[in-house]
């Protein structure tokens, strides 16, 4: 049996022993891919970071849209864009079940979007602030311009 030398560029898999494979290794390149250095020294010095979102708060963000990305809690919003309304009137205006539309409820309330009020034992809900309508508002524009 021959044996072959690996040459520099040659590098071993953990399995060559059993095998005999050579791999050639993953080439790393130092070499930075934006040829304006002004951008990467701006960027070092701090100016642009202040600007850029700390990893915690586009976490938050992350999951405040997740919460969005269900059809059900954008219906339940966009009810509550109009006007305050309780749960049995939600359900009914959904097509949904009032346990349903309980439980879209307390994921909007957990990520403060909705807030809700007591009146003897009725419980009545609605958009926490105008930011919460704005937002709502702000992508309703957006998706009839297209």
């Amino acid at each position: 049996m021959k044996m072959r030398i690996k040459t520099s560029r040659e590098k071993m898999s953990p399995n060559s022993a059993v095998n005999g494979a050579i791999t050639q290794p993953h080439e790393q390149n130092d070499t930075p891919m934006c040829d304006r250095p002004h951008l990467v020294d701006s960027l070092r010095a701090g100016d642009i970071q202040t600007q850029v979102l700390n990893t915690a708060k586009a976490q938050r963000m992350a999951e405040f849209f997740s919460l969005l990305g269900d059809a059900n809690r954008l219906r339940l919003l966009s009810v509550l864009a109009k006007q305050e309304l309780c749960v049995c009137d939600l359900a009914a205006a959904l097509s949904m079940s009032e346990s349903a539309v309980s439980h879209q409820l307390r994921a909007l309330r957990a990520m403060r979007l909705v807030s809700y009020r007591k009146v003897g034992r009725q419980v009545f809900y609605s958009l926490l602030d105008r930011h919460v309508f704005e937002l709502y508002q702000a992508v309703a524009e957006h998706l009839d311009e297209t």
